[in-house]
This record gives C-alpha cells, sequence and structure tokens, in this order.
C-alpha cells in the first residue's frame, strides 16, 4: 500500500498558536503512517499536480485572504476525494471574503460571547467561558466521536452560521444573559463533517489555544477526524 500524504498549511492570525497547534499533531499523523508536507502559506492549493497527490489536508489558518485559484484548487480536490480538515479558527474562521470556502467548509464563525462587561480586563480571557459540548445521536455512533461522553471546556465558545448539508456530531448551547441581544438560547454545531465530492471535510470548533487542543475529549475528536477525513480507496 502507498504511504497516504498529509499536507499541513498554517499560517494567518497568530493568536491561534498555528506553528504550536500543528506541530502537536504531527507526530500522530506520522506515526499513523501519514508523510506530511509542511506549507506555511495556502499557495500549494494551486497546484493541481500536488493537490491531487495528497490524501489529506490539514488546516490551520485563521482570517486571511485566499486567492481564487487557491480555493478552487481546495475544491477541486476534496471533490476529487482529498480529506479536510482543521480545528477552531484555523478552518471555520478562514478567509471570511470567500464565499466558495464557506461553501465548502459548510459554516462559518460568527462570534463568541464574552463575560459580563464588569468582569471584563481586555484580554482573551473576557471571552472564556465555561460551556458543555453536548454529542447528538449521531455523534455516540459516528467513528469520530463514538465512545466520548458529553464534556466541559472553559475557553471560547463559536457561534457558528451553518447550512443543513453538515452531519453534526456535537454541538454547544448559548444561553440568554441580561447583556446579550439573544432572547432564546442558541445551539451551534461544534463538531460536524460534511461529504464533498468525493471527500470528506470534519470541523472540530474548540481549539483556541493549546491547552484547549490537548484536552483529552478534544485531541482523540482532531486525531480521529483526521483519519475518517482521509482520502478512501474508492476516491
Amino acid at each position: 500500500m502507498a504511504q497516504r500524504r498529509a499536507l499541513v498549511v498554517r499560517g494567518g492570525w497568530e493568536g491561534h498558536q498555528p506553528v504550536k497547534a500543528t506541530e502537536l499533531f504531527i507526530p500522530f499523523l506520522q506515526s499513523s503512517g501519514y508523510a506530511v508536507r509542511v506549507e506555511e502559506s495556502t499557495e500549494v492549493y494551486a497546484d493541481a499536480g500536488e493537490m491531487a497527490a495528497t490524501d489529506l489536508v490539514v488546516q490551520c489558518v485563521t482570517m486571511s485572504q485566499i486567492a481564487s485559484e487557491q480555493v478552487a484548487g481546495l475544491s477541486a480536490a476534496v471533490v476529487a476525494g482529498t480529506g479536510f480538515t482543521g480545528w477552531h479558527g484555523g478552518v471555520v474562521d478562514s478567509f471570511r471574503a470567500s464565499s466558495d470556502y464557506l461553501h465548502l467548509v459548510g459554516g462559518q464563525f460568527a462570534t463568541h460571547p464574552g463575560k459580563e462587561p464588569c468582569e471584563r480586563l481586555g484580554g482573551a480571557e473576557d471571552n472564556f467561558l465555561p460551556y458543555r459540548v453536548s454529542l447528538t445521536e449521531l455523534g455516540r455512533e459516528h467513528a469520530i466521536t463514538a465512545g466520548i461522553e458529553d464534556f466541559d471546556l472553559v475557553t471560547e465558545q463559536y457561534w457558528v452560521l451553518h447550512d443543513d448539508l453538515i452531519d453534526v456530531l456535537a454541538t454547544t448551547t448559548h444561553p440568554t444573559q441580561a447583556w446579550h441581544p439573544w432572547h432564546r438560547p442558541v445551539t451551534s454545531p461544534a463538531i460536524w463533517t460534511r461529504r464533498w465530492g468525493a471527500g470528506r471535510v470534519v470541523v472540530t470548533t474548540p481549539g483556541h489555544s493549546v491547552d484547549v487542543l490537548e484536552h483529552p475529549s478534544v485531541r482523540t475528536v482532531i486525531e480521529r477526524g483526521m483519519v475518517w477525513a482521509t482520502r478512501t480507496a474508492s476516491a
């Protein structure tokens, strides 16, 4: 069997520690039999030959911009069977101006509600809230999340705008608070998959910092998601 090839693409906003975050998972990929290539920009997405030979793309690029030929190359590769995955803003808050990228991923970060205004000190911790990630019925059976129980985190809780072509494995609910403008609890997908052509997409929204990525449930979901998303023999 030919060795599987993984492409790690990282960059964008440094607050999500794209180098440290991806370095956390490269040993897992290597020990799982992948040859790993690391790129510090999305230019590789426009290389049709390289993308056709790639079985899995792991992206950690928050915000930033992407050229039309690059997002077209990424989308074409996924349609042809290349897997695509990532976590937090590195995948679901990437390339906000690209509707084609948003269409591929199936969801877009909108906000992360914060603490009561009087408790805020002006740092990232202003948006760190205790919340629960709750498995769906599908999630309790899916290969990515089977055996994982609902778990609690204290970090950014992503509010995600999404379509109904995603298969939601876990959700999180934003409560109502006196200082927020919404009037009832809002449930967002926290972990999902998406079939796109012959390819598989996996999104995990927790992952603001390395300590969150090291949480046993978060890390397990991301690592299983990499394997599940990888190109299958039929693709």
